[in-house]
């Protein structure tokens, strides 16, 4: 039997939507199913945490089909039962899949791969006893996510540059200690990301080379640069250039603790104040891969 976990809210209706057509496929192809949806976080988990305590041993695996959101709800309970997950890129990041590689406009492709042969171990990252799959971090984009949740206007991607407008200006470096598996660092950092996958925030590759196989977080610490600087730099991101950036560095890890006062986030969702703990597990979860 699969679970088909659907957030219908996700990327603004598309959640219902891809959710109406993976279960399509399930049905057409006469294998056994059960829906699990809600309408807030809260009782979506409680559904789902129900319905895995009496059909674990029943499942072939999860499929989530939402956004990175939904992906760090399922983690945090398939993972302790060593139960297969994918996800159905339904939200407005998927970054999630994107580092598993699979085409974000291809469900048929990555579900006819589900169901047609076994899954893969996966790396997770796991950070004072919660899982994340793609990006832990801290700093500038910490703080504009901190805006973000505030606002009601606009809605979607639109709203993160606007949080960014609105925060940069008043926006100063932080001093970090940064505690690596082979050193220990002193510095002051606008932005710090350990990556398990290698973007966030909808393709922003901001730890180009990370993979989810190799044990180790690429960590990725932007040094202080000017505001004008910031706003040349940013775009490169998207291709991953900005590594090369005089005030970028890139350290290789297994465990990474952060030091300093601010707020972390993963997967998009808010983990809390600093100090954080993190490390990753090699062969944690269980999914597919092109």
């Amino acid at each position: 039997m699969w679970a088909v976990v659907i957030n219908p809210v996700s990327g603004a209706g598309k959640g219902a939507t891809l959710g109406a057509e993976t279960a399509g496929f399930f049905a057409e192809n006469a294998l056994p199913y059960q829906i699990i949806t809600a309408t807030s976080a809260e009782k979506l988990r409680s559904n789902l945490a129900d319905f895995l305590d009496k059909n674990s041993s029943l499942l072939d695996g999860v499929i989530a089909v939402g956004g990175d959101g939904l992906v760090h709800l399922v983690l945090q309970l398939v993972v302790p039962r060593k139960i297969p997950f994918a996800v159905i890129p339904a939200g407005t990041g998927n970054d999630f899949v994107r580092a598993l590689g699979w085409d974000l406009d291809q469900i048929k492709v990555q579900l006819n791969a589900i169901v047609s042969r076994p899954p893969s171990a996966i790396d997770l990252g796991l950070v004072d006893s919660e899982w994340f799959g793609a990006v832990l971090s801290t700093g500038f984009d910490s703080v504009v996510n901190e805006k973000a949740n505030t606002m009601k206007w606009p809605s979607g991607p639109m709203k993160y540059n606007v949080a960014i407008a609105m925060e940069l200006p008043k926006f100063k470096p932080l001093k970090y200690t940064i505690e690596l598996d082979t050193q220990i660092i002193e510095t002051e950092a606008m932005l710090i990301a350990v990556g398990n996958g290698g973007s966030y925030g909808g393709g922003m590759k901001v730890c180009p080379d990370a993979v989810m196989n190799d044990g180790l977080f690429d960590v990725m610490v932007l040094r202080p640069v000017s505001k004008i600087e910031f706003i040349r730099v940013f775009p490169t991101v998207f291709s991953g250039r900005h590594v090369d950036h005089k005030q970028v560095d890139i350290y290789r890890t297994k465990r990474v603790s952060l030091h300093a006062p601010a707020i972390a986030y993963a997967d998009g969702e808010r983990i809390g104040g600093l100090p954080v703990r993190a490390e990753c597990i090699a062969g944690a979860g269980l999914s597919w891969t092109p």
